[in-house]
């Protein structure tokens, strides 16, 4: 037993004896003469070449940061200058990365589980020229020269824990994405305070999370261009990465300009390697809202400039797909209030974006490059090129159908207010926003107007070539005194306006879909009245004169109007037309062409009984929609006296149009009602 204990002695004093030996070898080891080996065994690693060109050494010490028996045993720190890492062959220039330095500390432990343990690393002024080639090669990939495809990937990890940089360049050069940028990093004179930069209360919200931001110690500035738009910027940063630690946030802060598109963000960011916590105020301007589809593959609307101030935050790690929330956001597109929350999932098979907008006080014109109507000045203050025709009404800019391919959406929306003129009182607005797999549906649109309502729902299905498009259109209750507040006559107006359309049509514009559209309108107005002023207040030119050949300068009070208009292949044709007022039944006949935008209309009177009416000849109203043309039938009317027979009316009313009947006010009958009898004949 005694030999066995002096056996165990002398290997155990051996075994120590030789740990020293070791220990003492590190430390006073020439690491320099090892930079030949390592260079070697680094380049044919990364398939690279690599240079550690300055000085390399180890140096034992304890960690006075580290709790336990860890803070006394020396880790080792590895220390190196001037450190050079090349490009492949196949990229611009020698260097893909350069470093005045690199310390970094090693966990010796995590070795014996196949890990490579860094709990911390300094970069000293690196310089990073960064390529990818259009075919997607990127230098920034790494071919470890592996033999066979399906080879098992190395069983050895890299753990990092912090990253520390001073002042550096980057050089971005993205032929896939079209982007070229410069980035330089200075040291700022004084750290700024987290709470200085983001505000207080964004700096105890992440108090309250038991997390403390970092000061920003880093100022940068970048310029180039991303995704082909002119691109500068500048901001400040941290000097402290923590890869893991979500108890020491990145401070980040950036303001920077794409093109007429700004973008300014204030706040941390924690677990930097899977952006597990994005905390940033977000501030978003810009020309028009649909800029952004190139900078970010969101799909919106072209709008007026924009205007936005909310609260982004990003995970990436969600199992649906990296998410973006923006939320409790404000803002204003062109002279519009918004406000609302978005969500943005990066999902499969398409990116989908969710969420509700309300605007308390919208402005119609503000709603006008949704649908290609907005004037050519407001295109141009956006940057785009204008193309609608100066001779067509209808609007001709083509729907992005591409985009709408891009992503799907859920959207409500709502406008409390809409603002438009005193002569078209449209009250709020009421969306849901529909988009899946280049499918847009608007159901349901809905306005509040004239004390009615109009209902409509939108169906465009731009998965399709040529887009094929359907809407049905409800108008109830509309009445003809909020209609015309400012017309003193319509105020004793008691009638009502009702009316149904359904239109469907094959095109990528407005244009396009009228111009090929088929279906019907019809409409019915009881109880109106109408003048020369009237038509001067809506700026109809065309009405004004045929209100001064018919009546004069006299009020004329409506009992009734009757519309039953027929469309094919974007041709609209009265089917029944008729006017019934004190004076005359008058009668239109005719079409417009939607697809050439003409107007071929003939305007027949018959008085009523002895009342006087001095017109003999029918008027018509011919031309173009920009440019109509009124005038006077060279052919004297053949038929007088009273009566919808003289007027040759034969057609029965459509049975949709009997259905907007509707009294005229209280339990007083509708005056459409007679007039449709007579023309129905019983």
């Amino acid at each position: 037993m005694r030999q066995v204990r002096k056996l165990m002695g002398a290997l155990f004093a051996t075994f120590l004896l030789l740990v020293a030996a070791l220990m003492l070898l590190l430390v006073l080891f020439d690491w320099n003469r090892a930079r030949p080996l390592i260079n070697e065994q680094v380049s044919a690693a990364l398939n690279r070449p690599f240079a550690i060109e300055g000085d390399l050494r180890v140096i034992w010490q304890r960690e006075a940061d580290l709790q336990g028996p860890s803070g006394w045993v020396p880790w080792p720190n590895f220390a190196a200058e001037h450190l050079r890492l090349g490009n492949p062959d196949w990229a611009q220039g020698d260097t893909f990365v350069s470093l005045d330095s690199v310390r970094l500390r090693l966990s010796l432990l995590p070795l014996l589980w196949k890990t490579v343990s860094i709990p911390s690393i300094e970069l000293g002024a690196p310089i990073v020229d960064l390529q990818r080639l259009a075919d997607g090669r990127a230098n920034w990939v790494f071919d470890l020269g592996r033999e066979q495809e399906d080879e098992q990937s190395s069983p050895w990890t890299l753990d990092i824990g912090t990253i520390a940089f001073d002042q550096g360049q980057v050089k971005l050069d993205d032929k896939v994405s079209d982007t070229r940028l410069e980035v330089a990093v200075q040291p700022l004179g004084e750290p700024i305070p987290f709470a200085d930069i983001v505000g207080k209360d964004a700096a105890g919200r992440l108090a309250e999370s038991n997390a403390s931001a970092q000061d920003y110690a880093f100022a940068w500035q970048t310029e180039g261009s991303f995704r082909g738009q002119p691109l500068t910027g500048s901001g400040k940063v941290g000097g402290l990465l923590a890869l893991h630690d979500a108890s020491r946030p990145f401070p980040l802060q950036a303001d920077v300009r794409i093109d007429a598109t700004r973008i300014r963000v204030a706040g941390s960011l924690s677990d930097p390697q899977s952006l597990g916590a994005l905390d940033l105020r977000l501030q978003l301007s810009g020309a028009s809202l649909g800029h952004l589809y190139p900078l970010t593959g969101v799909t919106l609307p072209d709008t007026p400039a924009y205007s936005t101030d909310g609260h982004l935050q990003a995970d990436l790690r969600d199992a649906d797909g990296a998410t973006f929330r923006y939320l409790g956001f404000n803002g204003r597109i062109g002279d519009s209030d918004i406000h609302g929350d978005l969500t943005f999932v990066a999902g499969q098979p398409r990116a989908k974006l969710s969420g509700s907008l309300t605007s308390r006080q919208l402005l119609f014109s503000d709603l006008a490059p949704l649908i290609g109507a907005d004037s050519s000045a407001d295109k141009r203050e956006r940057g785009e090129r204008d193309t609608q025709p100066a001779n067509k009404v209808l609007p001709v800019a083509e729907f992005r159908t591409d985009r709408w391919r891009a992503m799907d959406a859920d959207v409500r929306f709502v406008g409390q207010r809409i603002v438009h003129s005193e002569q078209l009182p449209i009250s709020d607005l009421d969306t849901h926003v529909l988009l899946n797999d280049g499918v847009l549906s608007l159901e349901p649109l809905r306005f509040g107007m004239a004390g009615g309502a109009l209902d409509a729902q939108i169906h465009l299905d731009g998965a399709t070539t040529p887009l094929q498009g359907q809407m049905r259109l409800r108008a109830r209750d509309l009445g003809l005194k909020q209609l015309f507040p400012t017309f003193a006559p319509m105020q004793t107006s008691l009638g009502k306006l009702n009316g149904d359309a359904r239109i469907s049509g094959r095109g990528n514009s407005v244009a396009a879909l009228l111009g090929s559209a088929d279906g019907e309108l019809n409409m019915l107005i009881n109880d109106g009245a109408v003048s020369r002023g009237l038509m001067e207040i809506a700026g109809l030119n065309v009405g004004n004169y045929l209100v001064g050949r018919l009546f004069g300068d006299e009020d004329v009070k409506i009992h009734c109007a009757a519309a039953d208009l027929g469309i094919k292949g974007g041709l609209m044709s009265t089917r029944l037309f008729v006017i019934d007022t004190d004076n005359a039944v008058i009668k239109v006949d005719g079409s417009a062409n939607f697809a050439s935008e003409r107007l071929d209309f003939t305007i027949t009177p018959s008085t009523k009984g002895f009342r006087i009416f001095s017109l003999r000849s029918p008027l018509y109203v011919r031309g173009t929609f920009k440019a109509p043309s009124p005038g006077v039938q060279a052919t004297p009317l053949a038929l007088r006296g009273a009566g919808l027979v003289a007027l040759g009316v034969a057609v029965a009313p459509a049975a949709g149009l009997l259905a907007l009947v509707a009294p005229s006010a209280g339990d007083e009958p509708s005056q459409c009602e007679p007039l449709l009898k007579q023309i129905r004949g019983g």
